[in-house]
């Protein structure tokens, strides 16, 4: 099965903007932009035929033609990431048997993450899209509360049946516990990571679908898929001890250099 991943890219953040020029500095002391640090993650997952950055921005597109990326000019009318992918894909021609959107602000997204979800993709021949989900430690479940408490938008977080097949996905933190957790005891709650792998024809069908009210509500492009009766399979991928975040608000930037700097991350 030949395999695409497609890096959407915009310049025009509601919450941090310009957040894919955003510098993070490594283990070593390097700089570099979330973006070259989400295409060097996508250029690590074995079995995937091209990578490209999709951008409406030429500020984008210069900064990754420096450091070597293929980039696909899209449209500035692409209303989230799975839009853009599905325009990209088209640009290219298709031909792509699978099309994996890695969002560009996941730079600590391990490659078995995307390896894992396409192999779960192609053992599910009626699925028509998968996305990974990752177990919370009680570390992580309190970061995501004191973000909302904060007033912050932390990460978002999925349930799903015995099926895995997912029953929503929300930007609070679901499902609803009371109990306290260690720092490193396993909770109820799944991190749902940014990443997705679209079968073609789903994916070209996507933008011609109506925005329900809960994509509205939530700003969650997935919720799409769902509102318009199609099944997302949820992919359990596991951190093997690596630490996961992603960038989201500015004051995520000191948090993601640490986790580099204790992963020895460059």
């Amino acid at each position: 099965m030949s395999v695409l991943i497609a890096i959407p890219a915009r310049y025009a953040s509601s919450r941090y903007p310009g957040k894919p020029l955003a510098e993070l500095k490594g283990a070593t002391g390097q700089s570099l932009s979330l973006i070259e640090r989400s295409w060097r993650a996508a250029r690590e997952v074995d079995g995937v035929d091209r990578v490209i950055v999709a951008t409406d921005d030429d500020r984008i597109r210069l900064a990754c033609e420096a450091f070597g990326a293929e980039v696909v000019m899209t449209s500035s009318d692409c209303a989230n990431g799975t839009e853009r992918c599905a325009e990209a894909h088209d640009i290219l021609g298709g031909g792509f048997d699978i099309v994996v959107n890695l969002q560009g602000d996941a730079p600590l997204t391990p490659h078995w993450f995307i390896e894992d979800l396409i192999t779960g993709l192609q053992k599910a021949p009626k699925a028509e899209i998968a996305t990974p989900v990752l177990r919370c430690d009680g570390e992580t479940l309190s970061g995501f509360l004191n973000d909302r408490k904060a007033g912050r938008v932390g990460g978002t977080t999925a349930v799903f049946d015995a099926n895995n097949q997912a029953m929503y996905f929300s930007k609070e933190v679901i499902p609803f516990t009371t109990r306290e957790y260690d720092d490193q005891e396993e909770t109820p709650v799944f991190h749902h990571v940014g990443v997705y792998a679209y079968r073609p024809l789903a994916l070209a069908a996507y933008p011609s679908w109506p925005v329900g009210p809960l994509e509205r509500l939530e700003g969650l492009e997935q919720l799409r898929f769902m509102e318009n009766g199609r099944a997302v399979l949820c992919v359990e991928v596991h951190a093997r001890g690596r630490q996961f975040w992603e960038l989201n608000n500015p004051q995520d930037v000191p948090k993601i250099e640490s986790m580099m700097a204790q992963m020895g991350l460059p």
